[in-house]
């Protein structure tokens, strides 16, 4: 059984500037809700980060208010944390699928973020992975937000070798020399 298994974690990152993070949460199930709040609160606070709390109607709306404060507020990061309990329609699919696919897309885009939309068969499974004394998945998603911010920070401004030239400078292929070719 997977719960058994030793898991390496990796070391929280160490910030020579504050860190913001907004913690994107929908309450549905405000008890798995609370406790993950609290995990990645905990975390974030162990990291030195500050974190502010907002709530949205459901897992759906997560990566769309993640997606607006991205562009309009002052984060370095995002948690999105939420609990998708299979129920007996496809909208559990539907639920889980779309959420995961728009943070990706956020993701992708260069917005740090820890996803901790629990997507679990029932009730149980999702006390256990929301307890921060338990599998702490708040916590987990903190963590993956925090670890981001600092791939971006140690990032930020580089562009040479990861794919951009700057103005200016013309392409070359490797082992050409300045000037006309000589075909």
């Amino acid at each position: 059984m997977a719960a058994n298994e030793q898991h390496y974690t990796l070391p929280l990152p160490v910030f020579d500037k504050p860190v913001r993070l907004l913690i994107v949460v929908a309450p549905y199930y405000r008890d798995i809700a609370d406790n993950m709040i609290a995990g990645a609160k905990a975390t974030a606070a162990e990291a030195g980060a500050s974190v502010d709390v907002i709530e949205v109607p459901g897992a759906l709306e997560i990566p769309t208010a993640i997606g607006m404060a991205a562009r309009m507020a002052d984060y370095d990061g995002f948690v999105a944390i939420g609990c998708v309990i299979r129920g007996e329609t496809t909208h559990y699919e539907t639920v889980c699928n779309d959420s995961s696919r728009g943070l990706t897309m956020l993701g992708l885009q260069g917005v740090c973020i820890g996803n901790g939309i629990l997507t679990v068969e029932n009730r149980p499974q999702a006390e256990v992975r929301a307890d921060p004394a338990d599998q702490n998945k708040g916590g987990g998603a903190a963590a993956a937000a925090l670890h981001l911010v600092a791939l971006s920070r140690k990032w930020a401004g580089r562009t040479q070798g990861i794919g951009f030239r700057p103005q200016g400078e013309s392409f070359r292929l490797a082992g050409e020399t300045e000037g006309p070719s000589q075909a």
